[in-house]
């Protein structure tokens, strides 16, 4: 079964199937059938159908089903972390204790916003009138989530959506569905009521473009790459609709000429190699002064030749695999080009003769020295393991180097001088900007970047701003039939008109 409508999984009705391969050992784990036009249509009624009810419901009955969710959660986690691990391509130690529990908070975080919806307060802001401010659901969500945390981005999407009143149907990436599909059941058997979460796997250009346009879609959120951001972005143009982006990101990872070197070298190899690199947070442009540059490369380099590759379901290893044969391809591409203009340290596609990791799609981390701040490697997302690194002199220098991108979603400054952090996160153009330490995330807190990696919020009770509109309600307090104001309008019976200074004002 490969859909998720209306509280029901169902095959797709198109008849052409996709295969989830396990990168790792390029071994078919599932065959789904794709969905079609005939389900999206299906899924976005049932959408529609659960909202009114959905929306209706109170604070506290959403957030009881979400707390049941999280404990449901909980008892299958391990399930849940075996099956990311499995299609994502994921170690093991990653996904249960990082996507899995990340996941788990997350709902429960969201089972207490949902019952935290703050709106001005209701008072006399006119002489004759009360105002208050609502905030109410926007009505269906058309969501598409990505391939690199495809449990995670999933919840990011639809945990505030549902704890907001809006109903939701999701596109996660067609070679990543499972957990997302899996996520949904247990969601239903919570209690979350049939059609609030439905979800299709097919392609972005078929059931992704029509989800896109569909107009009884009221929202749309896409997390996924800038250049089809910009498709979204035009399909949201064609029915006005609400729209969230979270894009991609080119991290700068600035260290200044008082930092902690050893900490800095470790931060920098962690917020690199994170999820094999597949991160837009993840640590991509070193920015070393040059005091430290040679020293940092030297630390990072022996650091990632100790990184251990292996078997996803082995505990002991560090990085996985590339989510599949042809990113593995773009990524050594990239890399083989910088060796033209750069000083490339370690890295390539592990030899045949390492019959563990010959059939996946592995790529040893990569340390790219040297780049120049308008090449290739150093602007562009690569999406793997690879580090760019390149020297600075003055702090204006790397303030500016790591402002030089159309990205803005993440960076991080190592600092000992509180002034130069305030600066640092001052300055520094990004939706996020940690001080000696890199890629930490948590639920109370929002994420999301700026420039061309997108807008909006995820997590936090920030996102809840993303789901819900704000809508005005006056109250009229004198009872009154005719409003001084009406005589802007329309001449009033002469009886009523109230008495008038010789300029004619009231």
């Amino acid at each position: 079964m490969s859909q998720f409508i209306d509280g029901k999984l169902v095959d797709g009705t198109t008849g052409q199937t996709v295969d989830v391969i396990d990168p790792s050992t390029g071994e078919t784990i599932a065959t789904l059938t794709q969905a079609g036009s005939d389900d999206v249509k299906l899924a976005v009624q049932a959408a529609r159908d659960a909202f009114p009810a959905w929306s209706r419901a109170t604070p506290a009955e959403r957030s009881a089903v979400l707390t049941k969710f999280a404990a449901l959660m909980e008892e299958r986690a391990e399930e849940f972390a075996q099956l990311e691990s499995r299609q994502a391509g994921k170690p093991i130690r990653l996904t249960r204790e990082f996507d899995v529990p990340g996941t788990i908070d997350n709902i429960a975080f969201f089972a207490g916003a949902a019952r935290n919806l703050e709106g001005k307060a209701t008072g006399e802001y006119s002489p004759d009138h009360t105002s208050s401010i609502r905030r109410e659901a926007i009505g269906v969500i058309g969501s598409i989530s990505p391939w690199n945390y495809p449990l995670q981005m999933a919840a990011w999407k639809i945990l505030p959506a549902i704890a907001a009143g809006n109903t939701i149907v999701l596109k996660p990436a067609e070679i990543t569905p499972l957990t997302t599909l899996l996520f949904a059941q247990v969601a239903t058997e919570a209690g979350v009521p049939d059609g609030v979460i439905n979800v299709l796997t097919g392609r972005g250009s078929t059931v992704g473009a029509e989800l896109l346009r569909h107009p009884d879609v009221d929202m749309l959120s896409f997390t996924g790459s800038t250049s089809v951001g910009r498709t979204v972005l035009e399909a949201a143009a064609t029915t006005a609709k609400r729209l969230h982006l979270e894009l991609g990101g080119k991290a700068p990872f600035v260290v200044f000429d008082d930092a902690d070197l050893e900490a800095a070298i470790h931060g920098a190899v962690a917020g690199s190699l994170i999820n094999t690199g597949q991160d837009c947070t993840a640590a991509t442009r070193a920015i070393v002064h040059r005091s430290l540059y040679e020293k940092f490369i030297e630390g990072v380099a022996g650091l990632y030749a100790q990184v251990k590759l292996g078997p996803t379901s082995d505990p002991a290893t560090d990085l996985g695999p590339l989510v599949s044969r042809r990113h593995q391809e773009t990524v050594a591409g990239m890399v083989e080009r910088a060796r033209g203009y750069a000083r490339v340290i370690g890295g390539g596609i592990p030899s045949s003769e390492n019959s563990e990791l010959a059939a996946g799609s592995y790529y040893r981390p990569t340390l790219v020295a040297d780049a120049t701040p308008d090449s290739e490697i150093f602007r562009d997302e690569v999406f793997g393991p690879v580090l760019a690194v390149t020297p600075f002199d003055t702090d204006d220098e790397a303030i500016a180097l790591a402002n030089d991108t159309p990205y803005g979603l993440a960076a991080s400054a190592w600092t000992k001088d509180v002034y130069r952090a305030q600066r640092a996160t001052r300055e520094i153009r990004a939706g996020a900007v940690w001080v000696n330490d890199h890629i930490p995330i948590i639920s109370e807190m929002p994420h999301g970047g700026l420039k061309q990696s997108g807008f909006g919020k995820d997590m936090s009770t920030y996102s809840l701003d993303e789901y819900t509109v704000v809508k005005h309600v006056m109250f009229d307090l004198t009872g009154a039939s005719t409003k001084q104001w009406h005589r802007t309008i329309f001449t009033l019976p002469s009886e009523t008109l109230p008495a008038t200074n010789e300029g004619g004002a009231a």
